[in-house]
């Protein structure tokens, strides 16, 4: 047991399941949306530069997001908006009920709650369905979506409204994500102890060198380190 943590949060893609097992069922589509995803990736990349000059979107992210890939795309907002709703956000959700988890998750996130650590989830996509499809619901004592905030990963923000929904202080928990630039600084920044879960890609840690409080490459490992 961790005497310094009482609580542990998650990031969802690429951190509960490899993101390999979605790309590939993604495929058709990327063939299909090539235009619409290349200008939904740069819209994510000038909001984020957004964040960075203090710009957030808290009561219209989605209308915000939608205008800005509207402009890049040359359509109408309302179209392009509808087209992020049924193609990107509702249309892969039903993609997750074939996905599985990486091993030993599910024994981990019960041994966690078996041990008295609250659970939280944060995504910078809706994760409410999702996590429905992979098995994991009614296991969080707190499930957030950056979005919903307005600010984007690696901002604070919406690592700090996870800890007020886990009703816990930022430093008493242990936030656990695959992506040092995203996960790791965000949750750094908003006063969290960190993990990562090493992937295959390459990954250099924020530009302040900042780094996780401890490394993974699988649940077994993670198991340990938390309760042993």
């Amino acid at each position: 047991m961790r005497n310094d943590i009482e609580g542990v949060a998650f990031d969802l893609d690429g951190t509960l399941y490899p993101n390999y097992r979605l790309n590939i069922r993604l495929l058709p589509f990327f063939f299909k949306e090539i235009r619409l995803l290349a200008a939904f990736g740069n819209v994510r990349k000038i909001i984020r530069k957004e964040q960075e000059n203090g710009i957030l979107q808290h009561d219209n992210f989605y209308k915000h997001q939608a205008e800005i890939t509207a402009r890049i795309l040359n359509a109408p907002v309302e179209l392009i908006k509808e087209k992020i709703d049924v193609l990107m956000y509702r249309g892969w959700e039903p993609l997750f009920k074939k996905i599985k988890l990486f091993k030993n998750v599910l024994e981990t996130l019960a041994a966690l709650r078996g041990a008295g650590y609250k659970l939280g989830l944060l995504s910078d996509f809706p994760p409410e369905k999702k996590i429905e499809y992979l098995g994991l619901s009614g296991i969080w004592d707190a499930v957030y979506c950056s979005e919903y905030s307005g600010a984007l990963k690696p901002h604070p923000l919406s690592f700090i409204k996870l800890a007020e929904q886990m009703s816990l202080p930022p430093e008493k928990i242990l936030y656990v994500g695959n992506s040092l630039t995203y996960d790791v600084v965000g949750a750094l920044k908003a006063g969290m102890k960190t993990a990562w879960i090493r992937t295959f890609t390459l990954q250099i840690c924020g530009k302040k060198g900042l780094k996780p409080d401890f490394s993974f490459s699988n649940y077994r490992q993670f198991f340990n380190y938390m309760l042993h």
